[in-house]
């Protein structure tokens, strides 16, 4: 935007220059042309007193040499009576005098070398007398080269100060701009403090006030749905309760342990949720080791896999892969992967969890032997289920992956059935 109203500027300006300049610059030539031709017949016109009062030739000689064009040898004088005669020193023909004489009256005559100015004089003794004052070529344009120069600084002044007032206008405008995008960009990465100051152009002023206006909007309506989605979540607390309760009734034994421990689970979690959703958008300096939260969930699985005789393997999980994204929100990704094998394949079906290192990614990889999914791009969607449930699972995975500027891929695995790649930027 800058360099444009720079380039308008120095396109604007230049054109007027340029149409003040041509004619300004044939005018001066044209004056300096005239003035000169002027300064001839001045010239010329000293000789008439002494050409009216004597016909004797070293007085007219005389009065030639006293005038400056004649020191210079640029002035003569032609006379035809009695006797054709010429004083002084000439630059025309003969065959120009005689058109000078003819003509009867002051012209100029252009020469190669510069212009003869022609000035017929009637005198009693000498007839029809022809003074010639020669104004040589240079001094036709004498200083029309230095007024030239002189305009041309005076329009290149004249860009310079346009370029350099657009130059500082558009500065302007620009960091106003570049306020704003800032504003967006940090408002996109969740930080909904962030205001604009409201400068620049009236334009970009309007533009910044109705950015703080949506921006304060987006906070109230964000800080709502996280007190809704907070009291929701606490309404669970009850179910949750009378669910333990009834767990405890079962007594002792691996059957009741484990109901327990998954209604204790449900409730860290609905805690968890009640957090985040107070805690706000905020992203901060989250860090988690993938490998750490398989070993910790596979191990809260495994329980259930060895009741429905399901054989499983973990691979890859033995070195560390920190990743910027929530322990949360990665084992939210994780349980819902796991989940999906557990709800939509056979009891006794393989799965398999493995840990892939690459230089700036970690790949979470879940596969199973079952049927697989027969429509990938259905299941994808948010909200879209073949099996009756939710359609969130892979959208939750999906979206914790794209955090992290990674991405989710849905495939048929060497098992036989689905395999779902959760590929996780490393820090």
């Amino acid at each position: 935007m800058r360099r444009s109203l720079v380039l308008v500027a120095l396109a604007a300006t230049s054109m007027v220059a340029l149409a003040f300049l041509i004619p300004l610059a044939i005018v001066t030539k044209k004056a300096a042309y005239d003035s000169a031709i002027s300064e001839a017949e001045k010239q010329a016109a000293a000789l008439t007193p002494a050409l009216l009062i004597t016909t004797k030739a070293p007085e007219i000689r005389q009065a030639i040499r006293s005038t400056r064009y004649g020191g210079q040898q640029r002035l003569a004088v032609h006379i035809s009576t009695p006797a054709p005669n010429t004083y002084g020193t000439s630059h025309i023909t003969a065959a120009n005098l005689q058109d000078a004489q003819n003509l009867a009256r002051a012209s100029t005559l252009e020469r190669p070398d510069g212009v003869a100015y022609l000035q017929p004089l009637a005198t009693s003794a000498n007839g029809i007398v022809i003074v010639e004052a020669f104004v040589p070529r240079e001094q036709l344009t004498h200083g029309v080269i230095g007024t030239w120069w002189a305009l041309a600084g005076v329009a290149v002044g004249l860009v310079a100060g346009s370029v350099f007032v657009a130059d500082r206008l558009g500065a302007r405008a620009v960091k106003a701009t570049r306020t704003l995008a800032e504003g967006a960009r940090r408002m996109g990465q969740g930080d909904l403090s962030v205001r604009v100051p409201v400068k620049g152009p009236p334009e970009l002023k309007e533009v910044g006030q109705a950015f703080n206006a949506m921006a304060e909007r987006v906070r109230h309506l964000l800080a709502a749905e996280r007190e809704v989605v907070a009291d929701l979540s606490h309404r669970l607390r009850t179910p949750l309760t009378a669910l333990l309760l009834d767990a405890d009734t079962l007594g002792r034994g691996p059957g009741a342990d484990r109901v327990r421990e998954a209604v204790q689970g449900l409730e860290r979690e609905v805690d968890e949720i009640i957090k985040a959703a107070r805690s706000g958008l905020e992203p901060g300096n989250t860090a988690v080791d993938v490998a750490g939260v398989v070993r910790d969930r596979l191990v809260f699985w495994s329980a259930l896999a060895d009741d429905q005789e399901r054989p499983w393997t973990i691979r890859g999980a033995d070195r560390p892969a920190h990743v910027p994204l929530a322990r949360t929100d990665l084992t939210a990704a994780l349980d819902a992967l796991l989940g999906n094998v557990f709800r939509y394949t056979p009891e006794g079906t393989r799965f398999a969890v493995t840990l892939v290192h690459q230089a700036d990614l970690v790949a979470l990889v879940v596969e199973d032997a079952g049927p697989g999914i027969a429509d990938v791009e259905r299941a994808l969607q948010r909200g879209a289920s073949g099996g009756g449930s939710t359609g969130l699972g892979l959208d939750i995975a999906r979206r914790a992956a794209e955090s992290t500027g990674g991405s989710l891929r849905v495939d048929r695995g060497p098992l036989g059935g689905a395999r779902v790649q959760l590929r996780l930027r490393r820090l």
